[in-house]
């Protein structure tokens, strides 16, 4: 069975996992509305259909998407990256501050995991003008970045996936089908990270198993759609 992660955030931004399988969530949320747990802070997220996704689901077919321009000056499409034996696929942007916590963390990744065959490209679907394409080439030349980075305007690709936040993950397996989806990791904070989802989920691929966890709650900046 695929795990589900829900985690609650108290005053000082630490998380904590509550549940992981399908089969507790409804029973642990109808605890946790008559609990003093609430106290402690505010739940991240509701659930939908034990989903955080009302897009897309693990397993599914990813959505194409086609001719987004890169920094780079060259229209990408998802066929191109047909070669990676696995792809991750990652909505950022610019201005948001969540974001910019994990650019190094994206670095870094597509460092360790190159040889390995996994390809890693971010797509900014944000409407800011701080996001436009220029800022973007700008920012991406500022800070190094050693990944593809593309322009969805029309936010075609961000909706196709049921993108909600800013960062927010899909890794795609050999056959381009969801494989995990949510948060990168469980903490903005670098230091204080406990769970690795994406780099579990990746080394579980590539191991030839299934990931552990499939979906996680995805948080950060909110992105806006017109």
């Amino acid at each position: 069975m695929l795990h589900r992660v829900v985690k609650i955030e108290n005053m000082d931004g630490r998380f904590f996992q509550l549940f992981e399988s399908e089969f507790d969530m409804k029973a642990t949320l109808l605890c946790l509305a008559g609990s003093s747990l609430l106290l402690l802070g505010s739940v991240v997220s509701t659930v939908q259909a034990a989903k955080f996704n009302r897009k897309v689901d693990v397993g599914d077919a990813a959505p194409l998407w086609s001719k987004l321009k890169g920094v780079d000056g060259k229209r990408h499409s998802l066929k191109d990256y047909r070669r990676a034996k696995l792809l991750v696929v990652i909505f950022i942007c610019n201005h948001c501050p969540a974001t910019k916590l994990y650019q190094q963390r994206l670095q870094s990744f597509v460092k360790k995991y190159r040889k390995s065959g996994v390809r890693l490209v971010a797509v900014s679907s944000s409407l800011f003008p701080a996001d436009g394409f220029e800022q973007m080439k700008t920012h991406a030349k500022k800070q190094g970045f050693n990944f593809d980075y593309l322009h969805d305007p029309s936010q075609t690709a961000a909706r196709s996936y049921g993108v909600t936040h800013t960062p927010q993950v899909f890794l795609l397996d050999e056959k381009r089908k969801i494989a995990y989806m949510g948060a990168f990791d469980d903490n903005k904070d670098a230091g204080k990270v406990e769970d690795h989802y994406l780099r579990d989920a990746v080394n579980a691929l590539l191991n030839g198993k299934r990931p552990e966890v499939g979906e996680s709650l995805q948080f950060g900046c909110k992105l806006e759609y017109k």
